[in-house]
């Protein structure tokens, strides 16, 4: 009981870090709205139009979409940590994420190697998300198909590690062969990014992640069981197959949508689940799977709201600003704990 009555209370204070991560995300940037202007837009009570017209049609998709990706990508991280037992594991251990960087990169850089012309009038943001979107599902069909015939999951791990060394190794050679203005769009796209999204991108994004988080939720009772092993899972009564393909697939839909949509944005998936069994101190998923997601999402909007500079036209790179912010945090808590929670 006292115990629950800890949970609710760390969710509660949580929950208040996420509203004002997301006022504040909203009120800083090249142009900065004071906070209580930005609560009386949120309301629809400021007089201000060109602040009004900035938040709502900029800087709300933007904070949506950086809750979207911390929440999908911390996830994500947490389902593939416990299921390869794994506290190094991430959301693009299974190569999910370098097919997405594979299909952008043909886009972007195999156009004019094949066809020898360069065609930037079809390389668009969208044209960029679906050839993403492609080469993600690609991987992910041909790691379910191996998943049905390789019993150990170790096995599946480094698999997935050779996929992405394989998906790696091609966009070298595009890279190689590429014009120095493909290559550098290449470069700015693999930097990340949660502002280049319409709210008719930002809806089906969500769509994806709500149904890999059900999947996700569904597959509560085998993550549990898996992380005493897979005997002990077996002999509660969880199917290991279908229970790894639940979150392989899960894991799929949000690290690949994610990664076609903003970016290969690195770090939030591996470091978030530790940061939540550091705060929880449990490994029990029925509390972990809320706290990532909410705790993934924080971290992605104090993220933005470092990386877009307040008072400046400059926007720094999101997966350079993950790393520099998230790291540091995640040592001083590893060392203030003297052990790992797994």
């Amino acid at each position: 009981m006292e115990r629950s009555r800890t949970y609710r209370f760390s969710f509660l204070l949580l929950f208040i870090v996420l509203l004002a991560s997301f006022v504040l995300n909203l009120s800083l940037g090249s142009v900065a709205i004071p906070f209580k202007n930005t609560l009386h837009i949120l309301f629809g009570n400021e007089a201000n139009e060109s602040w009004y017209y900035i938040v709502w049609n900029y800087r709300i998709p933007k904070a949506f979409t950086a809750i979207l990706v911390g929440s999908g990508l911390s996830l994500s991280g947490l389902l593939m940590q416990t299921l390869f037992r794994n506290p190094l594991a991430g959301p693009f251990v299974l190569g999910i994420s370098s097919g997405a960087s594979l299909g952008a990169a043909l886009l972007i850089m195999g156009s004019s190697i094949f066809s020898g012309i360069t065609a930037f009038s079809l390389v668009n943001d969208v044209s960029i998300a679906i050839a993403s979107s492609i080469g993600s599902f690609l991987v992910l069909l041909a790691v379910m198909t191996i998943a049905s015939k390789v019993k150990d999951t170790m096995a599946l791990l480094i698999i997935g590690l050779m996929f992405g060394s394989i998906t790696a190794a091609i966009v070298s050679v595009l890279s190689y062969f590429s014009r120095a203005e493909e290559l550098q769009q290449y470069i700015f796209w693999s930097f990340g990014s949660v502002g280049n999204l319409s709210w008719s991108q930002l809806i089906l994004l969500l769509g994806i992640i709500l149904i890999g988080t059900i999947l996700s939720i569904l597959s509560i009772k085998a993550l549990n069981a898996l992380l005493l092993g897979e005997n002990y899972a077996r002999s509660l009564g969880v199917n290991l197959k279908k229970s790894r393909y639940m979150v392989i697939l899960s894991t799929g839909l949000l690290a690949g949508s994610i990664t076609a949509f903003a970016g290969p944005i690195a770090f939030v998936g591996l470091a978030v689940p530790h940061l939540a069994r550091q705060l929880f101190d449990t490994t029990n998923h029925k509390v972990l799977v809320p706290a990532v997601l909410i705790y993934g999402a924080i971290l992605m909007l104090l993220c933005d709201t470092v990386a877009q500079l307040p008072n400046s036209a400059s926007v720094l790179p999101i997966n350079a600003i993950t790393s520099m912010l998230g790291a540091p945090v995640v040592i001083w808590l590893l060392v203030r704990r003297r052990k790992m929670v797994f």
